[in-house]
């Protein structure tokens, strides 16, 4: 773990793919991993693409991350794939659209699947954006899965997200629809080239009129083109733009501390979870609270502050009064 460690620090990519795999792996070693990485965390601009499948994020990426390397920068891409409900396996087809930048030392590429997490992202995400940012990638870039409307993770990690959206994304009244079209800072009309590109971006306009019109930052829309690279230097500003607009605000470090309450909220619950989960099986206080509420004797709200308590104690499970309680409950 120390050589890993020590190798990581000294710029190895092998290292770097090794250290992901365990994090998303879910290793007994995660833990230590993102610890010992913490403190040596660097300021990468995080920026997220989301979008419906379909909409050409992955072949923008690619066009845009071209541009970022012609300025001597390097990126990290996490790249979200959907993972099959049958055999649990992913194709991580979003790879084969950035194969121009397969070989270059200043770009890294790792593609992950679902592995059945809704949101847009893969459970490890957050994870593997800290560990690129601790390898010191000047950008991330986070590509989610094909989402619908409801699917908003992306905006507990990227500091920008770019929503991308398509001539053929439907008529007007999904632009007014809350979820997915309120989380963008920049809009990305993609495949500008073909017919119904200028009503989308039109519709997009007279929404956020509606909307943002007492806000400091109105998001651009930006009609772009991965086949001609038409709009790329543009997108590229409009994200530095909304990077400047964070820092010259002070908002960007409001961001940051809402981004971290979020995750110690989520680390907690899954803790609970996993804590849960250790005494479903057997003869314990928790299994008979459960079974109570399946049988109808115990409401559900009641058996879940009942095992919270129970869970907060230390050693209830296995004290002598516990066990009684638990022998009550069943007879009862």
């Amino acid at each position: 773990m120390q050589r890993l460690l020590e190798d990581f620090q000294r710029k190895d990519r092998r290292s770097l793919a090794k250290l992901i795999t365990l994090i998303e792996n879910d290793s007994p070693l995660k833990e230590e991993i993102i610890k010992k990485l913490h403190f040596t965390t660097k300021k990468a601009r995080i920026i997220g693409f989301t979008g419906s499948p379909g909409a050409g994020k992955s072949s923008l990426i690619d066009r845009l991350v071209k541009t970022i390397r012609q300025r001597g920068e390097t990126v990290g891409i996490i790249a979200v794939d959907p993972t099959s409900p049958f055999s649990g396996g992913a194709m991580l087809g979003d790879r084969i659209r950035m194969q121009e930048h397969a070989l270059d030392e200043g770009v890294y590429i790792r593609s992950m699947g679902t592995r059945g997490n809704l949101g847009g992202l893969a459970r490890s995400t957050k994870d593997v954006v800290k560990v690129l940012n601790a390898y010191g990638k000047d950008w991330i870039i986070v590509e989610t899965v094909g989402v619908g409307q409801a699917e908003l993770e992306i905006m507990n990690i990227a500091s920008t997200t770019t929503l991308v959206l398509t001539p053929d994304s439907g008529d007007g009244i999904q632009t007014i629809k809350a979820g997915i079209m309120e989380i963008a800072d920049i809009f990305a009309v993609n495949k500008c080239d073909l017919p119904g590109a200028d009503r989308v971006a039109t519709e997009t306009e007279m929404m956020l009129d509606m909307q943002y019109h007492k806000k400091a930052w109105r998001p651009p829309v930006i009609m772009t083109s991965s086949v001609t690279g038409e709009g790329v230097n543009e997108l590229l500003e409009a994200i530095n733009e909304h990077h400047r607009y964070l820092q010259e605000n002070n908002i960007y470090l409001s961001i940051q501390k809402e981004k971290a309450i979020t995750e110690i909220l989520d680390i907690i619950s899954s803790y609970w979870q996993k804590l849960i989960c250790q005494h479903l099986n057997g003869k314990s206080q928790v299994s008979f609270l459960l079974e109570k509420v399946a049988n109808q004797k115990m409401d559900p709200y009641t058996a879940a502050t009942k095992i919270i308590e129970i869970l907060a104690t230390p050693g209830s499970l296995n004290t002598a009064e516990g066990k009684k309680e638990m022998i009550s409950d069943a007879l009862s």
